[in-house]
């Protein structure tokens, strides 16, 4: 599950703070012959980088060598005021991490006979249906490896602070219903969150019990991993790593990811590599050696993907990589799952043929910055151990070498898409390729030149990009690149990046009704008072491309009320590519958009600028947005809110600045053009006083 926001094609954003690092070790007297000093000290010192310069609040990590943990530690802080230190035993949400769980439980029910990877999902969960009868040939594995074709993620309502409402594992089935396929069951693996939340009812009526409780009983009681939980356990919350989100000062409530199967489980380093050993044969009567190995076989290679080359990306059936660069380059096998949730981070990595594994969680940060760490970690016991002679230099694509680049190479220029973005591809007869973002024209475009190997490379190497038409007629960006980070290692990429869009032919109907909505705003009404999105941004605004007419950024224009990506891109380019649907209401327009619900800014009110006023939240449920008039800025608002509800303040841009939960006073000084949205309990009061 990733924390999804705008980035450029060939760009890694890395947020900057600066902490205190701590250490701490913990070794078996099992590995008395060998001290891992080295390790020790790689750990300790590139920990302390994630957290005094990439954006960590704090960081743990474990290795685990032959049944062994051998390194344990930690860095950073647990609050600012320095009263809770960070522990082996401090937990973390681990996000996406949690699918190998889902993956082990159904891969645990195959061992038992209960279910056949290759039989059709409805045969063991009856109530899932679509509005696509090619959902009856999706199956257990197609789910595991990311390709059954479902449109994305339907996870309204799954992060919230410190609660941990059912909804969006209540509703998943509701939701599928009224979907539809965005590809053949089978035809290509991109990633999808749905998959996994579905596995996890799978679970759970195959196994006869609820998920929480069969994963205890299958895998984090018999291994002994005492300090892995999920929400529905209620777990000590003192126990919990510390939250922060710049610029908020104050420690943030416990988030709660209620997709547990996705990506709601919480756990520590020392018991995800606990949990490692059943992908390592050191366990017995768990999960079965043909089934571990199954899970590591190259599962993304049944459907469309780019050759084969150095990345961090290449499924298994749960894995996000069975092939993680750099290791490979020593001739060991290297799996790999990562996971992002809007505030926790993870990263664990799995060498079966060394009984050895590394994890590294971090509230703040990144899941690629902690498998670059969990890598280092990796390979320098590798060559403490003398299995390895030494750790490799980083690598490179070289510079480009002259060539004639043939004349038809130019066709491929054009607008070219991934989901909710658009890129302009621009081809020079010299042999420069030009990459730009029409949407974010500020950013300057970014130059690569023709070499004679027929791709296109950056200057220094980094970068790498061929233009590829493969068998289903469709043309693809083919990224790979190399990204270096000073003191952690680098990371690998090759993927297609995004595919060229084709002409849309759009009714002067459907096109008046969408030229109306171009430029406007729309509030998200349905997430309840707790979630997390309320500290993200407020709105979604429609933008028509000029450079892609009959688009709606990737999505094609369908009718004058819906958008539909067409894009089949594997790994990323499509992933999360649910339907734009609007409907009017007694005269309100809102959007249907992946389980989410949004009212037009038509509808938006300003806030009584008097001194005293309140604000009910209507029979619906749904949450109240106001705008903020030029005679209420400046003042400080004071909100009384009910036990059951709170309330969010936003820029004019729609950058969060104040949030009930959060704000320990209730008290914000309103923002010129900014908006106030309420959310609640049905019926429920908020007094709100300006001054």
């Amino acid at each position: 599950m990733k924390n999804r926001k705008p980035f450029r094609l060939l760009a890694m954003t890395l947020a900057l703070s600066v902490l205190v690092p701590t250490g701490a070790m913990a070794a078996d007297s099992g590995q008395e012959s060998l001290a891992y000093a080295d390790t020790r000290k790689t750990a300790s010192e590139k920990a302390a980088i994630l957290t005094g310069q990439l954006g960590a609040t704090s960081v743990q990590y474990a290795l685990i060598d032959q049944g062994k943990i051998v390194v344990s530690g930690q860095s950073g802080i647990n609050d600012k005021d320095g009263k809770k230190p960070l522990t082996a035993s401090t937990m973390y949400g681990i996000g996406s991490t949690s699918k190998m769980f889902t993956s082990a439980a159904v891969m645990k029910l195959a061992d038992e006979g209960k279910v056949d990877l290759d039989a059709p999902v409805a045969r063991y969960v009856p109530d899932f249906t679509m509005q696509d009868e090619r959902y009856k040939q999706i199956t257990p594995r197609m789910l595991l490896n990311h390709s059954a074709g479902l449109p994305g993620s339907s996870l309204a309502n799954a992060f919230l602070l410190e609660d941990n409402d059912t909804y969006a594992h209540d509703t998943l089935l509701e939701q599928l219903a009224g979907q539809k396929l965005k590809a053949d069951p089978g035809a290509y693996s991109v990633y999808c969150n749905d998959c996994f939340s579905l596995a996890e009812i799978l679970v759970e009526t195959v196994g006869g019990t609820d998920f929480t409780s069969y994963i205890h009983r299958n895998f984090t009681e018999p291994l002994g991993m005492s300090n892995t939980k999920t929400p529905l356990d209620r777990p000590n919350l003192s126990a919990m790593a510390g939250l922060y989100l710049p610029p908020l000062p104050n420690r943030l409530p416990n988030e709660t990811v209620n997709a547990i199967g996705t990506g709601g489980i919480y756990s520590t380093a020392e018991d995800l590599v606990r949990f490692s050993q059943i992908f390592t044969g050191q366990t017995e009567g768990i999960l079965s050696e043909k089934s571990a190995d199954a899970m590591a076989q190259a599962e993304y290679k049944k459907g469309l993907w780019p050759e084969d080359a150095d990345t961090s990306v290449n499924y298994g059936l749960g894995w996000d990589s069975v092939d993680l660069f750099p290791f490979g380059e020593y001739g060991i096998q290297a799996l790999t799952k990562g996971g992002d949730t809007i505030l926790y981070h993870a990263s664990l990595i799995v060498l079966p043929e060394k009984n050895m594994a590394a994890a590294v969680l971090s509230s703040g940060g990144s899941s690629s910055v902690n498998q670059l760490l969990a890598t280092a970690i990796l390979l320098d016991a590798l060559k403490e151990k003398g299995e390895i002679d030494e750790i490799k230099p980083d690598k490179s694509y070289g510079k480009p070498v002259d060539g004639d680049m043939p004349k038809e190479v130019q066709a491929y220029a054009g607008i070219y898409g991934s989901t909710n973005q658009l890129m302009r591809v621009d081809i020079s007869e010299e042999g420069e390729m030009s990459i730009s973002l029409p949407q974010v024209p500020e950013y300057p475009a970014e130059k690569y030149a023709y070499s004679a190997d027929g791709s296109f490379m950056n200057a220094d190497g980094s970068v790498k990009i061929n233009l590829v038409e493969e068998e289903n007629g469709r043309v693809y960006l083919w990224t790979r690149q190399y990204v270096s980070l000073p003191g952690l290692g680098q990371l690998a990429l090759s993927t297609y990046s995004a595919e060229k869009i084709q002409p849309n032919a759009v009714s002067e109907e459907a096109l008046a009704a969408w030229k109306e909505r171009d430029g406007k705003r729309y509030y998200y009404i349905n997430e309840k008072y707790s979630s997390v999105s309320y500290l993200l941004t407020s709105f979604l605004q429609i933008q028509l491309p000029e450079e892609a007419p009959g688009y709606v950024l990737d999505k094609k224009i369908t009718g004058p009320d819906t958008a539909l990506s067409d894009l089949r891109i594997p790994v990323t380019g499509s992933r999360d590519s649910s339907e734009f649907r609007f409907e009017r209401r007694d005269g309100i327009e809102y959007l249907h958009l992946g389980g989410s619900l949004y009212v037009s800014e038509e509808a938006l009110k300003p806030i009584y600028s008097g001194k005293s006023s309140s604000a009910t939240i209507p029979a619906s449920g749904y949450a109240k947005w106001y705008t903020i008039p030029d005679r209420a800025a400046g003042k400080t608002m004071k909100v009384t809110p009910p036990s059951e509800g709170s309330y969010a303040v936003y820029d004019e841009n729609g950058a969060y600045v104040d949030f009930g939960i959060v704000s320990p006073d209730h008290t914000t000084v309103l923002p010129k053009n900014g908006t106030i949205v309420f959310a609640g309990e049905a019926g429920s009061k908020f007094e709100i006083t300006l001054n």
